[in-house]
């Protein structure tokens, strides 16, 4: 039996390949997620902001982003020499499938390295929302490395915190391998395919460069658990979600 450490990793590739082979239904079922992002919530400011030409050219044509750097005002914080407030920042990230699933979308470990993201540690965090739903999310934390020059010879590295988790038809999940074998038994038993949205949020803690004292992982943590609370109960099609 020295081959039964094997047996299990290929059967699960077997059954993850298999996906592609089984028959495609002629329509794709709609996420519950609304791709339209608000001028404001909770607080926050929504500034849009494209998708990068990196993320363009990984994916489908017909994958659709919705992208936004989001700001609320740190309580009694201001910058004396402007009068200005102080902000918190969120980056989010709301990227939705296209037809070619395989094309359209993956876990955010895939692409976080080439944003200059050394991730040191992944774990599963529930989020408890006012209509008496959950949100399941996987929390990372990483190191990123910003370039301070064209060159690229200086760079900044920063904390970072970020959380996700995929919405499709009436699903929702944190995990990579139940959104396929989701898509599988949807297949098999409904003929039916369905559009996959990834949302994402992160934040930088520590020593950020324009807050003045340091943001702890237990303050992002938080903040950005309430910012997914007031986002997904906007966002999301509760009816649709079983």
């Amino acid at each position: 039996m020295k081959y039964a450490p094997l047996i299990l990793p290929a059967l699960m590739a077997a059954i993850l390949s298999g996906v592609h082979l089984l028959p495609k239904a002629s329509d794709m079922a709609p996420s519950a997620i609304s791709m339209e992002l608000p001028s404001e919530l909770g607080g926050w400011i929504y500034r849009s902001k494209p998708a990068s030409q990196e993320e363009i050219d990984l994916l489908a044509a017909d994958t659709q982003f919705s992208k936004a750097i989001c700001l609320s005002p740190r309580a009694n914080e201001y910058d004396f020499e402007t009068g200005s407030a102080i902000p918190d920042r969120i980056d989010l990230s709301v990227v939705l499938s296209g037809h070619d699933l395989n094309n359209s979308i993956h876990r955010p470990e895939r692409c976080m390295p080439s944003q200059g993201h050394v991730i040191n540690s992944s774990s599963r965090v529930d989020i408890q929302l006012p209509n008496g739903q959950i949100i399941p999310t996987r929390r990372l934390l990483s190191v990123q490395s910003i370039a301070l020059n064209e060159e690229r010879t200086e760079y900044a590295s920063y904390q970072s915190v970020t959380y996700y988790f995929f919405v499709g038809h009436k699903k929702i999940t944190q995990d990579h391998m139940a959104r396929t074998l989701i898509d599988i038994k949807d297949r098999l038993l409904y003929g039916m395919d369905q559009r996959w949205a990834y949302v994402s949020a992160s934040m930088w803690y520590g020593e950020v460069p324009w807050i003045k004292n340091e943001v702890t992982l237990e303050e992002a943590d938080q903040k950005l658990q309430n910012f997914f609370t007031q986002f997904s109960m906007e966002q999301i099609d509760w009816t649709q979600i079983k």
